[in-house]
C-alpha cells in the first residue's frame, strides 16, 4: 500500500544522531551518539548524561601497542564509537607514554641488586605489515628492601642463550 513503510521497517526509522562533548583524561572529544524516535536505544560505552569517558587514553595506548598507526586508531574509534578524534590528539596520548618510557630509561640503577632474573617470552609482533614471532627479553631485579624493578626489555628475532 502507498505510504506504508517497507516490510521490516516500523515507525522507528530515520532516527539520526546527536553530538556530545565528552571529557577524557587529556581533554574533550566530540562523539556522535545514535538515537531513535521511540527512545529504545541506550548507549553502552558512554551512557546517557555521562560527560566523562574514563580510560580513553588506556584504550588508545592499547591499540597503539598492538601496532595500529595513528590513522588506523582514528578510523577504529570513529567506526566503533562514533568518536571523532584527531590524529594530533592520538599522537598527544601516545607521546605522553613515550615521555614516561624515556624517563624510565634514564633513571639511575642501584649499585647492587641481591636478585636478578632474566627471562624471555615469545610474542606476535606486527613488523612491516607482517605478524612475526619475536622474543622479548626481560631483566627483573629485586632490591634490598624487596621491591621489584624492571631493568630492561629487549626484542630480538629469536630466543637463545647467546643473547
Amino acid at each position: 500500500m502507498v505510504g506504508e513503510p517497507a516490510s521490516g521497517e516500523g515507525k522507528n526509522h530515520r532516527n539520526g544522531s546527536t553530538r556530545k562533548r565528552v571529557l577524557t583524561d587529556d581533554g574533550h572529544v566530540e562523539v556522535t551518539i545514535p538515537r531513535d524516535r521511540e527512545a529504545r536505544f541506550d548507549p553502552v560505552l558512554i551512557g546517557k548524561y555521562q560527560r566523562r569517558l574514563p580510560g580513553f587514553d588506556d584504550k588508545v595506548i592499547s591499540l597503539y601497542a598492538r601496532g595500529m598507526s595513528t590513522r588506523e586508531i582514528q578510523g577504529h574509534l570513529e567506526e566503533l564509537y562514533g568518536a571523532e578524534v584527531t590524529p594530533q590528539r592520538i599522537s598527544m596520548v601516545t607521546d605522553a607514554v613515550s615521555a614516561e618510557v624515556a624517563e624510565w630509561q634514564s633513571c639511575p640503577l642501584d649499585p647492587m641488586y641481591p636478585v636478578v632474573f632474566f627471562d624471555a617470552i615469545r610474542v606476535k609482533v606486527l613488523d612491516e605489515g607482517v605478524v612475526r614471532n619475536k622474543a622479548v627479553y626481560l631483566a627483573l631485579a629485586v632490591t634490598a628492601d624487596g621491591r621489584k624493578v624492571v631493568l630492561g626489555l629487549w626484542i630480538e628475532q629469536t630466543e637463545g642463550a647467546k643473547f
